[in-house]
């Protein structure tokens, strides 16, 4: 049977509300028959990601070792722990600069281990929640495995707060079963997630006519277009550009701007909106600068820039109003 959604999310009591966001996102079949089976075989293949990607090179050699060494010496491995010395070859040795050695990747991939430790940390310091040990480490397994399983992404500064909120929800699964792999779960809901603007997040498109600045520059036409005084008044007098402001507002889908309860509510209107979530995004985005217009009207380049990057409190529902008026705007 299949699930129309057409409610908002956040009108739906908690179990649907987490069916419709893995729905929304792509990690779910629409064919509710087969969410069992699909759920089996995306956890059991996040299982398989952690074997590769969280094993220190150590580890991993041990395990290639142990598969080619007879039983008997298989053993003797094992017990001691440690390679006899004429079994690691060049390639496998820690100071090796080698292209295909563990060691010299693992070394490489250090600075990202390093941010990532430190943003995970970083992350709603003021709930519980995001306080615990084991709930910090399934945010940190997730971004480690998403970003070797994308090189061209790797991780960007600030992602740990876009998946925050899913593994929130998810991990709040009233069932205990789907909590207890909602590590698993969160880590697809995010790659569906990310993959849907993934464009933002690699630098090599920065220039290009999909990357970061050509998302900026159809923010400011979507502006322009609904409210030229104040695109005039913004990017001609004041030179408030997007850039100042909007990077992280689009990158980390509004996560640094509202609340976190308020944030979930702003991502039922961006997944379940059927312009997709790129373009919402966008309008509600549009919608934050109109809901200020008179404030920013009066204000110079530094007051603005003030305003924007500490976004006021607003009731998020005629912001939600207001966004959904510019609908079918967004450039292509």
């Amino acid at each position: 049977m299949n699930l129309v959604i057409q409610l908002p999310l956040c009108a739906r009591n908690l179990s649907d509300y987490l069916y419709s966001v893995q729905l929304l996102l792509g990690y779910l079949p629409t064919e509710r028959a087969l969410w069992p089976y699909e759920l089996e075989k995306k956890r059991s293949q996040y299982s398989a990601y952690r074997d590769e990607f969280l094993l220190n090179p150590s580890e991993k050699i041990r395990r290639i070792e142990d598969s080619k060494l007879p039983r008997k010496k298989e053993l003797n491995v094992v017990r001691s722990g440690l390679l006899p010395r004429s079994q690691v070859i060049n390639e496998e040795h820690p100071l090796s600069f080698g292209k295909s050695s563990l060691w010299n990747k693992y070394f490489q991939e250090s600075e990202i281990l390093e941010q990532i430790d430190r943003d995970v940390k970083r992350t709603h310091p003021d709930m519980p929640f995001f306080s615990a040990k084991s709930n910090q480490e399934s945010l940190r397994r997730i971004l480690i495995v998403f970003s070797r399983l994308n090189p061209s992404v790797l991780y960007v500064q600030g992602m740990n707060e876009v998946l925050a909120p899913l593994f929130y929800v998810l991990k709040n699964d009233p069932d205990a079963s789907n909590s207890a792999s909602a590590e698993a779960d969160t880590f697809f809901c995010f790659a569906e997630l990310v993959s849907g603007f993934k464009n933002n997040y690699c630098k090599h498109l920065d220039n290009s006519q999909v990357g970061i600045r050509s998302t900026l520059s159809k923010l400011s036409q979507l502006l322009k277009k609904h409210d030229e005084e104040l695109w005039r008044h913004m990017e001609v007098i004041t030179k408030v550009y997007p850039q100042y402001y909007a990077f992280r507002w689009i990158t980390l889908l509004l996560t640094m701007e509202f609340s976190f309860n308020v944030c979930i509510h702003i991502w039922d209107a961006i997944l379940a909106d059927p312009e997709g979530p790129p373009d919402t995004l966008l309008r509600i985005c549009c919608a934050m600068l109109i809901l200020v217009r008179k404030r920013l009207l009066v204000g110079d380049f530094t007051a603005n820039i003030q305003l924007l990057q500490h976004y006021p409190l607003t009731n998020v529902d005629h912001l939600l109003h207001i966004a959904n008026r510019l609908r079918g705007t967004v450039a292509s």
